[in-house]
């Protein structure tokens, strides 16, 4: 009885966190400027594998492979956010995003756009 259920919640998280995967895929192809791509691929897809992983463990249940699961869940909860300050980052200093579209510009008084090379 509780491994049906834990096999249709499992398969339900497969689900969703397949949609989510395919949602910031179609966003990263859809987005128009450097840092609504960069919000795609790091918010919704880090949600996604996240319920991968989750339906994964619900599925297979052993120890073995729970502790694969949470390896990666650890690595890409570290790694995602890391890329999208790099992705940033990059896209600011080379002057390939919008101005226009940001509320603030909190780098702008010390000179890092437009393709400089301050300091890092």
């Amino acid at each position: 009885m509780i491994a049906t259920i834990a096999d249709w919640l499992g398969a339900g998280c497969l689900v969703a966190g397949a949609l989510l995967a395919l949602a910031a895929g179609v966003g990263v192809l859809r987005f128009p400027d450097a840092l609504s791509r960069m919000h795609a691929a790091t918010k919704p897809q880090v949600l996604g594998v996240l319920l991968l992983l989750l339906g994964i463990a619900l599925r297979l249940r052993s120890p073995a492979d729970l502790g694969m699961i949470l390896l990666v869940a650890v690595f890409q909860l570290a790694t995602a956010p890391v890329a999208a300050q790099m992705i940033g980052r990059a896209a600011y200093r080379s002057g390939r995003l919008d101005r226009g579209l940001l509320d603030a510009d909190e780098l702008a008084d010390r000179g890092q756009g437009s393709g400089s090379t301050g300091p890092a």
